[in-house]
C-alpha cells in the first residue's frame, strides 16, 4: 500500500510527476487512435485496430470524432502549460492546489469520458462527464488567471533587470495574466455554438467550410476558436519558455509589452470575426499577430545570445565556428527557440503568405488543395508546441550527457523532416503540376510517415523508461519528488 500512495503522490501532487501523467496520456491516445489515419488505412492496420478493439466508426459522425479528439488532446496540453505555471511563478498556495486538482480532474475526465462516447457507441452519461471534464478545466483557468492577478504588491518586481513598471509592477506576470484571461474568453467564444448542439447547430471541420460565401455566425466563431486558441497555447509557451531560460534585460523590456499587445489585438480581431468588424479581422489579427512574434523572436535572439557567451566565456577571442558550436551544444536549451524559428517557416510564415495572397492564388486551386494546406497548418503547429514541451521537459527531468544528446536533437531532427515535408506537401502546387506530382508525393509521405514515427518510438522510450524508473524503491522519481518539495519551500 506504501508503494502505491508513494507514487501517487510523485504522479499527481509534483509538477515533474503531473506534467509525465499528462505526456503518457497524449502519447498513448496519439498511438492509439494514430493507427486509424489514412496511412494506418492504407495498410490495413485501422480494420485490425477497430475490429481488436469494438470501435463503432459511423463515417457520417467522422467531424463529431475528430472534434472530440482534438479537444482531448488540447486539454491535456493546457494542463501541462499550466502546471508549468504553477510551478513557475508564485501564488498563493490554495490557488494552486485547486487549480492542479481541478485540471487534473477535468482533462482526465474530457479524455476518458470523451473518447468512450465518440468511438465506442454513443453512451451520452459519457458525453455528459466529457462536458463536466472540460467545465472543470474552464474553472481551473478562472481560479489560474485570478491567481495571476498581478496588482498586488506581494508580486511586485524588485529587479530592475526586467520589464516593470515605475511602480513595480511585474509585466512578465501582467503578459500572463492577460494571455490566462483571453485564453478563458476565447474558450468561451467556442462553447457558445457548442451548446447549440442540435438546436440547428452542426458540428463541421473548419477546413471543410473555408469555401462557401456564406457562413453562419456560429461557423465564424468556431472557426475564430480555433485559430485564437493554438496561437493562446503558443503565446503562453513562449512565455512559460521565457521564465524558464531567465529571459531579462532590455530585450525583455520590450518584448513583454509587445506581447502584451500582440496577444490583447489578436484576441480582438478574432472576436471580431462574429461582428459587423469581420471584413476587416483579418488586418486586426496581422496588427496582433506582428508584435507577439516580434516578442517571441527577442527571446529567441537573447536565449542564443546566452547560450553562445556561456559556450565560449574561457576563450579569449571565439572564432565563428567556436559560436557556433556553442550555439548547438545543448540541444534542450537550443531546440525549443530552433523550433519557434522553423515554426515561421513551415506554419506562421507562410499562414501570414496565404492569407495575403488568398484571391490571387490559392483561391485558384482546386478545394482539396486548400484543404490540404490547412489541414497541415493547424497539425504542424500543434505538433511543434509539442515538441517545444518535450524538449523543455527533458530539461525539468535533468537529463544529461549523451542521453541529454539523443534525446533532444532526435525530436529536432526526426520532428523537422516530418513538418518540413507536410509544408511541402501542402505547398507543391506553387512549383509542379497534378499530373506529374506522383514521384514527389511518395518521397514526401515516406519522410513524413518515418520522422513522425520514429518521433512516436522515441516519446515510447522515454515513457517505458519512466515507467520502469518508478518500479525502483530510489529511482529518479524520488529526486524529483524532493526536488519539487524543495522548491515549493523556495517560493
Amino acid at each position: 500500500m506504501q508503494f502505491i500512495k508513494e507514487r501517487l503522490s510523485y504522479l499527481f501532487k509534483s509538477t515533474k510527476g503531473l506534467i509525465l501523467v499528462a505526456i503518457a496520456m497524449i502519447a498513448m491516445e496519439t498511438a492509439l487512435f494514430g493507427m486509424l489515419s489514412g496511412p494506418m488505412a492504407e495498410y490495413g492496420v485501422r480494420d485490425v485496430v477497430v475490429r481488436a478493439l469494438g470501435m463503432d466508426l459511423v463515417q457520417a459522425e467522422r467531424e463529431g470524432r475528430i472534434i472530440i479528439l482534438y479537444h482531448s488532446i488540447a486539454m491535456a496540453v493546457v494542463a501541462i502549460e499550466t502546471y508549468m505555471i504553477t510551478g513557475l511563478l508564485k501564488m498563493k498556495e490554495f490557488y494552486k492546489i485547486a487549480v492542479r486538482a481541478l485540471i487534473t480532474v477535468g482533462y482526465l475526465m474530457a479524455m476518458l469520458f470523451g473518447m468512450g462516447f465518440a468511438y465506442w457507441g454513443h453512451n451520452w452519461a459519457l458525453h455528459g462527464l466529457y462536458i463536466a471534464g472540460l467545465t472543470l478545466v474552464f474553472f481551473a483557468g478562472v481560479l489560474l488567471t485570478i491567481a495571476l492577478w498581478p496588482w498586488q504588491k506581494e508580486y511586485a518586481q524588485p529587479d530592475p533587470a526586467y520589464s516593470r513598471t515605475r511602480k513595480g509592477l511585474d509585466v512578465e506576470r501582467t503578459a500572463f495574466f492577460a494571455t490566462a484571461l483571453t485564453t478563458i474568453l476565447s474558450a468561451l467564444f467556442g462553447a457558445i455554438p457548442g451548446s447549440f448542439f442540435g438546436n440547428g447547430f452542426e458540428v463541421f471541420l473548419a477546413e471543410n467550410v473555408i469555401r462557401l460565401p456564406e457562413k453562419t455566425t456560429m461557423q465564424y466563431s468556431i472557426i475564430g476558436h480555433l485559430h485564437i486558441m493554438l496561437a493562446l497555447i503558443a503565446i503562453m509557451l513562449t512565455l512559460i519558455l521565457g521564465r524558464w531560460l531567465d529571459f531579462k534585460g532590455l530585450l525583455h523590456k520590450i518584448a513583454m509589452p509587445l506581447i502584451i499587445l500582440g496577444t490583447i489585438v489578436l484576441n480582438l480581431g478574432v472576436w471580431g470575426v462574429t461582428t459587423s468588424l469581420q471584413p476587416i479581422a483579418h488586418m486586426i489579427i496581422y496588427v496582433g499577430a506582428t508584435p507577439a512574434m516580434l516578442g517571441a523572436l527577442m527571446l529567441v535572439i537573447f536565449t542564443w545570445d546566452k547560450l553562445i557567451r556561456q559556450g565560449v566565456a574561457e576563450i579569449e577571442k571565439p572564432t565563428g565556428w567556436q559560436k557556433f558550436k556553442a550555439l548547438l551544444r545543448d540541444p534542450l536549451r537550443f531546440g525549443p527557440m530552433w523550433q519557434m524559428v522553423f515554426m515561421n517557416f513551415t506554419t506562421s510564415g507562410l499562414g501570414i503568405f496565404m492569407a495575403v495572397r488568398l484571391d490571387e492564388i490559392f483561391r485558384l486551386w482546386p478545394a482539396r488543395e486548400e484543404r490540404i494546406e490547412l489541414t497541415g497548418h493547424w497539425h504542424v503547429l500543434s505538433a511543434i508546441v509539442a515538441t517545444i514541451i518535450l524538449l523543455y521537459y527533458g530539461d525539468m527531468i535533468g537529463l544529461k550527457g549523451r542521453l541529454r544528446q539523443w534525446y533532444g536533437w532526435a525530436i529536432i531532427i526526426l520532428s523537422n523532416i516530418a513538418f518540413g515535408a507536410v509544408t511541402v506537401f501542402e505547398m507543391k502546387r506553387l512549383f509542379i503540376s497534378e499530373a506529374t506530382q506522383q514521384p514527389l508525393v511518395n518521397n514526401l509521405m515516406l519522410l513524413i510517415d518515418f520522422g513522425l514515427g520514429m518521433l512516436l518510438v522515441v516519446l515510447a522510450l522515454v515513457m517505458i523508461w519512466r515507467l520502469l524508473d518508478l518500479f525502483k524503491k530510489k529511482g529518479r522519481w524520488t529526486h524529483e519528488l524532493e526536488q519539487d518539495d524543495l522548491s515549493e519551500e523556495v517560493q
